[in-house]
Order: structure tokens, then sequence, then C-alpha cells
């Protein structure tokens, strides 16, 4: 195994490691915010905050399938998997969205329960410790979602891109809790239910932005352009054709590419060089690249001129 392979892989390595220490760490205090969200809507019989308490439930079952799914997305590629796999990750964002579906329809089963089976004025309390707990609460859920957003910016990781996103509908979440617990207190019983079924469209909604981040990914939609990667190979010396261009991963972590090149040296030395030194340019410009390049001999681009050239014949 060559250097730059080598670093290659440890770079992947500590990427994986930095992913599963900040899912840690979040999942620790999701757990808090669940434990304390629970109690409270337990106390206070308030069906919303309860609705709440299981979206952070959500949240600590996402962490615990991010930490699977980083156990299974060994960066590193065998006999099984020659690509790698990175694609867990994002089925561990894709399993997020689930639960975030299943606690959305959660939400609406029971706000539709309290319609046909609603609380009277001494079921539904709320105190000034409640209200300092619920502020606690909502420091935490913000620092959360600011750490996992930026930690997820820097190590470009869906994963954690999409539970930042999911703990961002939290602080939104319980925001709005927050409001209708001032509401209940002035004696609007109404507005627990009204808020549960906004909790609910923040859910789905959420659910919806992380599908539609990890699907195109997993479908191996193009990563680049291909004029984009043919402007920057038909700029190295020696090079005079390239086509056939695919890719597929993410910029800046792992991007796959494929195409054929046809250079002006003969020998095969020569042609060899401009493929590194086309394999550098790619790398320069997208990062972690796995560039697969087939020479085509300058032949080639001869017949296929000579083909274009050649007049239309309708009666063919």
């Amino acid at each position: 195994m060559d250097d730059s392979q080598q670093k290659l892989d440890h770079q992947l390595s500590q990427r994986q490691n930095s992913i599963q220490n900040v899912l840690y760490i979040t999942l620790g205090l999701n757990l808090l915010v669940l434990e304390t969200k629970f109690s409270l809507g337990l106390a206070m019989g308030s069906l919303s905050l309860l609705a709440d308490a299981l979206h952070s439930f959500s949240d600590s079952a996402s962490n615990i399938l991010g930490l699977i799914a980083m156990r299974l997305a060994n960066p590193k590629p065998d006999w099984d998997h020659p690509y790698g796999h990175s694609k867990f990750e994002s089925l561990g964002a894709l399993g997020i969205a689930g639960f975030l579906i299943v606690a959305g329809i959660e939400i609406l089963s029971s706000a539709v329960k309290r319609i046909f089976t609603p609380l009277d004025a001494e079921s539904l309390t709320v105190s000034n410790l409640n209200l300092m707990m619920m502020i606690g609460v909502l420091i935490i859920n913000i620092f959360i979602a600011v750490y996992e957003a930026q930690r997820g910016k820097a190590l470009n990781s869906k994963l954690l891109q999409a539970d930042a996103r999911h703990t961002l509908s939290d602080v939104w979440v319980t925001v709005v809790i927050l409001v209708g617990m001032w509401g209940v207190r002035l004696g609007l019983l109404w507005l627990d239910l009204v808020l549960a079924f906004m909790v609910a469209g923040l859910v789905f909604w959420s659910a919806w932005e992380v599908i539609q981040e990890n699907v195109p990914f997993l479908s191996d939609r193009v990563a680049i352009p291909a004029k984009e990667i043919m402007d920057i190979v038909m700029d190295v010396y020696g090079v005079l054709n390239c086509h056939s261009i695919t890719s597929r991963g993410v910029i800046d972590q792992e991007v796959f590419i494929e195409m054929h090149l046809v250079v002006a040296p003969r020998e095969i030395s020569s042609a060899y060089k401009i493929v590194e030194t086309v394999e550098r340019k790619l790398q320069e410009k997208y990062g972690l690249v796995h560039a697969t390049i087939q020479l085509e001999p300058y032949e080639n681009i001869q017949l296929l001129e000579a083909h274009l050239e050649q007049p239309y014949d309708s009666k063919a």
C-alpha cells in the first residue's frame, strides 16, 4: 500500500471516530432531555409535552442508530464491498427519518384522541418550576443542534447533519411548547391540543428534508457534472480527449470517478505520468477521489472523427 493510500485510510478512520464521539455526547444530552420532558409531561398532564418527549425519544434512538451505522460504515473497502461502506451512514440517516415519521404519527394519534376526550382545567397545570425546567431543556437542545451542525459540516457527515436538523426541529418544538405552557397558565387549555398538531407537522417536515438529502446519494446520483470534470482533465498537458465520464459519492468526503482518456504520448510510462497528473488535479479540486481511468489509443479518436464527418444518408 502506498503512502497516499495509507494517508487516505487514516483520514477516513479519524473522521469515523470523530463522528462517533459527537454521537456519544449528544446521546447523553438527549437522554437527559427525554427524562425531563417525560417527567414534566406526566406531572402536568400535557399532551403536547408528552408528544415532545416522544420526539426526544426519537432523538436518542436516532443517536443509537447513528452509532450502529457508523460501526458498519467502515471506510476501508473489503472483498465484499470494494467501494467501502460509506452508504451505511446515509442508511442511518434514513433510519432517523423513519423514527421521525413514527413519532409524528404517534403525536397525531394522541392529539386526535384528546379531541374526543378533553381534559378539565384541574388536570392540566403549569408551575414556575415547570417553566424553568423547560427553559433549561431549550438551552440544551440549542447546544446540541449547533454543536452537531458545526461538527457535521466540518466532517462533511450526512448523518450528523441529519441529526442536527432533527434536533433543530426539537428546538422549535420546545419553543412552541413553552408558549403553550404559558397559554395554559392563562386558562387557554385548547392551545395544548393545537400545539400538538403543530409539533407533528414540524416532525414530518424534518423527516422529508432528511429523505431528500440522502436518497440521491444512495441512488448513485451524479456527484460532479461531466462537463466540469472534462474541463479539469482537458487542461492537463498531453491530454487529447476525455469521454465516458461518470461520478458518484460526496465531494470532499469520497468520490468515485471513471473515464476514458486519450493522451498524446505513445509510450506507456509517459502516458501513465499524465494519468497521475489527472488524478492529482481531481484530488486537489474535490478532495478524496478514486479515479478509474482507461487509456485509449489515439486511433480511436481518428475513427470517431472520420465517422462524424461522413454525410448522413437518410435512405440507409
